[in-house]
């Protein structure tokens, strides 16, 4: 018992670090490989299983609680936005500096990276015996739909941006609500959860033409690694090049969500409710200047 303390204690001398770069990148890593090991894992699940294991309701449920269960890993030391279309929305507030922003991003997409393969390893037996070993996009025994999202058929590329900016403004929106002191903020314990709640209802509301991305990372790092595993580049092909439109859209959807909110809300505070705030963000050994958090399904 006492050498394994003192094996830890040399470990957690040699690799500790307050660096707000490392510590926040490896904050937003882990906790978006939580959100996609959890959230895809249970889209293996229904799928692999002919729907016997699980039910579209039972993913909308696994993405919604993963969203809090990589929140509450991360959120105390990033924010845990797992999702660069909220650290945009933080950006664009003034509450992430540049460089944070691109380390969140990079540690988002290499996150939601190594999450597809570990829902991939654990489920590889499974794949393989649903499929015979072939990885198609396509068909009926396809399963690159486990770790990225394909349109459905009625689906139109306009159509589908539109799906991808409303749902991720309306996510944005609530997430700033639920952060606002201002506005009867949700207290910081329950922050996770409940933004958990609203991945949930974007879920249950949204997801019938794309299964509700809304999150660059969540789709396009899975996406790269179907396309490096076996599926191939017809991944980025499918849909009529659909890849890029769960990127650019939960983009374009938090800017907007950012821009509604306080053009309806924010502005309008009275202002003895108002906080002092710094004109730069802290890039000091502390978290970044802001609440919690984010992502998707």
């Amino acid at each position: 018992m006492v050498s394994r303390l003192v094996i830890l204690n040399k470990m957690k001398i040699k690799l500790r670090t307050e660096n707000l770069y490392v510590r926040c990148g490896l904050a937003e890593f882990l906790g978006t490989l939580i959100l996609i090991l959890f959230g895809c894992g249970s889209v293996a699940q229904m799928e692999l299983s002919g729907f016997a294991k699980a039910q579209f309701l039972s993913v909308n449920l696994a993405f919604g609680f993963a969203v809090t269960a990589g929140a509450y890993v991360c959120a105390g030391v990033s924010g845990a936005h797992l999702n660069p279309a909220v650290s945009i929305a933080m950006f664009i507030l003034q509450r992430l500096t540049g460089k944070l922003l691109i380390i969140y991003c990079l540690a988002q997409f290499l996150g939601a990276f190594i999450g597809a393969a570990l829902v991939f390893s654990l489920y590889y037996d499974a794949l393989y015996e649903y499929s015979g070993g072939n990885w198609t996009v396509y068909g009926p025994q396809s399963t690159a739909g486990i770790f990225a999202s394909y349109p459905s058929e009625h689906l139109s590329a306009i159509n589908g941006f539109t799906d991808q900016v409303i749902a991720t403004a309306a996510l944005v929106i609530c997430i700033l609500a639920i952060l606002d002191e201002a506005n009867n903020a949700a207290p910081r314990g329950l922050q996770p959860f409940l933004i958990g709640i609203v991945v949930l209802l974007v879920g249950l509301s949204m997801g019938f033409n794309c299964g509700y991305p809304i999150n660059p990372a969540r789709d396009l790092a899975p996406r790269l690694f179907t396309a490096v595993a076996g599926w191939g580049l017809e991944v980025f092909r499918a849909g009529g090049h659909w890849w890029w439109i769960p990127v650019i859209g939960p983009l374009v959807g938090g800017v907007l969500g950012v821009a509604i909110y306080e053009v309806f809300i924010e502005f309008h505070h009275p202002l003895v409710n108002q906080k002092e705030e710094s004109e730069e963000p802290c890039e000091g050994t502390n978290p970044p200047h802001y609440e919690l958090v984010q992502s998707m399904a």
